[in-house]
């Protein structure tokens, strides 16, 4: 079988938006293939990416800022269709003669945008839109060739293009929600100004995928690292689709699961789906290596490290495979660091391995977000309650103990986590949520229980809504749901005397504590 032909992809360029990733997940939102590179690739490598398109991220930036991020005319002289989007608009004005000034006339959230002429991007939209703005220079004059199709009341030039050379730019953000008609703005760039088709969809997702597999693992064994979640499992099936019984899926409990997890995993997928297992009970190696460690980063390091070292031992014991598949996503990579991306966190199976690593990676879920996953995981025949499984962490309960992990703590972190879940469901809203779960301070407060002093842990609620990760809101779970959890977790759970709920978004937080 041929690997079938990659997709053109439409570039985003991260000039240090928080909303690049959204950015390309809404491209891909329209079937259209897209990437996240950096503001400053050089001319030469955009060109050798063959990309369909360009779209220039916001920015936090100000043009007149000494060192501020900058691009290079020739970005505009590719012979590709491009799209700067707020800052990206500005650059593109004083890149080719336009003028942009520090007004003083600031415009943040919803804002009233007159459409003027629709041209290609506003076709859709009516002669009044709301549209969500966040800037504070403005392009005062358009680009010789222009025209300008849209302004607001402090804005003149709010969106403007040049249709012979495929140039267009919008000073709101298309990208999020706030803006009501964003994704048809979006769709009339892809479309119409790029002359792209819908064709990035689940079935294309396979076929590439099975095609790589078999090009990169040919007639060699292969491990795959299932821990029961989503990701994980989309790729063991691909990598089953693509290679049958050279597939040998590993699954480690390290002690580290949420209740009740591996006899889920050793019955979904050594029973349901037939694919060879291998059941590596390694919860005290784990909590050896774990030992003493109280920083999180340290704490995935340990844990992508001693999964290896297990993958190891099971490839000589089995198979002597050469390979390792993994369920890295792109957020994972993202997150992870990058020139633009600063590292949040390392994720164990990217940041976290051992430079002396073994085996040659299979990751064929890096590409994706989360969303994408679950849709590839759907069209593969994946039940439902492994598709829409709340994600879990790779270091799994090790990085919802703030401080050492040791057996007892485990061991009220997972009672805790059961009991939110479990009244989660009860109140029908685990669909609405991106994820639920308990995280346990291991410092202590004084309380009251059986007319005693008690000086126990507190254990924290964490519930988001998010569409991948990359940005999330806490959730407004109802007081009654809350009451229910938290006199649930101080009377069933030893150990515990003061349930808090967090209420911090991401950004500034992240979803995970540690």
């Amino acid at each position: 079988m041929s690997v079938p032909e990659e997709p053109r992809p439409v570039l985003v360029l991260d000039f240090g938006a928080q909303y690049a990733q959204l950015i390309a997940r809404r491209v891909r939102e329209c079937h259209v293939y897209s990437e996240i590179v950096p503001f400053d690739d050089s001319v030469e490598a955009l060109r050798a990416r063959r990309p369909a398109g360009l779209i220039l991220s916001g920015g936090p930036a100000s043009v007149f800022e000494e060192g501020a991020p900058s691009i290079h005319a020739g970005v505009f002289e590719l012979g590709v269709p491009v799209l700067g989007i707020c800052y990206g608009q500005q650059l593109m004005a004083q890149a080719l003669g336009g003028s942009v000034e520090a007004t003083g006339a600031r415009e943040y959230g919803g804002t009233d945008l007159a459409v003027r002429e629709p041209g290609v991007l506003l076709e859709d939209l009516a002669d009044h839109e709301t549209v969500w703005m966040s800037h504070a220079d403005t392009v005062e004059r358009a680009p010789d060739g222009f025209r300008v199709t849209a302004s607001t009341e402090v804005t003149p030039v709010a969106a403007m293009e040049d249709r012979e050379r495929g140039l267009f730019g919008v000073q709101f953000h298309p990208e999020v929600a706030h803006t009501s008609r964003g994704l048809d703005v979006m769709k009339r760039f892809l479309y119409d100004g790029c002359g792209l088709l819908p064709e990035w969809t689940p079935t294309g997702v396979i076929e590439r995928s099975v095609g790589r597999i078999r090009a990169q693992v040919g007639n060699e064994r292969v491990l795959c690292a299932l821990s029961g979640g989503v990701d994980s499992a989309v790729a063991a099936l691909l990598v089953y689709k693509a290679v049958g019984e050279q597939l040998t899926c590993v699954f480690v409990d390290t002690g580290l699961l949420r209740e009740g997890e591996p006899d889920q995993v050793e019955d979904t997928f050594g029973r349901h789906f037939r694919v060879p297992l291998v059941h590596v009970k390694a919860s005290d190696r784990f909590l050896g290596r774990l030992a003493g460690v109280a920083d999180p980063e340290e704490k995935r390091k340990a844990i992508g490290e001693e999964f290896i070292r297990v993958f190891e031992e099971v490839a000589t014991e089995h198979s002597d495979a050469r390979f390792l598949v993994q369920g890295t996503l792109y957020p994972d990579v993202i997150e992870s660091g990058s020139r633009t991306a600063a590292r949040i966190k390392s994720h164990h199976n990217v940041g976290g391995l051992p430079e002396d690593m073994r085996f040659e990676l299979v990751e064929p879920l890096r590409d994706l977000f989360k969303d994408e996953v679950r849709t590839v995981g759907e069209e593969l025949g994946l039940p439902p309650d492994i598709v829409w499984r709340q994600p879990f962490p790779g270091p799994g309960l090790a990085v919802r103990i703030v401080g050492e992990v040791t057996a007892e703590r485990l061991e009220i972190v997972r009672h805790a986590d059961a009991i939110v879940n479990e009244e989660v469901r009860r109140a029908g809203l685990a669909s609405e949520l991106w994820q639920a779960f308990a995280v346990l301070l291991t410092l202590r407060s004084v309380g009251v229980m059986g007319d005693g002093r008690t000086y126990a842990h507190p254990i924290v609620i964490r519930a988001v809504s998010s569409e991948d990760a990359m940005t999330a809101d806490w959730a407004r779970l109802p007081s009654e749901v809350l009451e229910r959890i938290s006199s649930r977790v101080i009377a069933e759970v030893v150990g515990v005397n003061r349930v808090v709920y967090d209420i911090s978004s991401k950004p500034p937080a992240t979803i995970e504590w540690e």
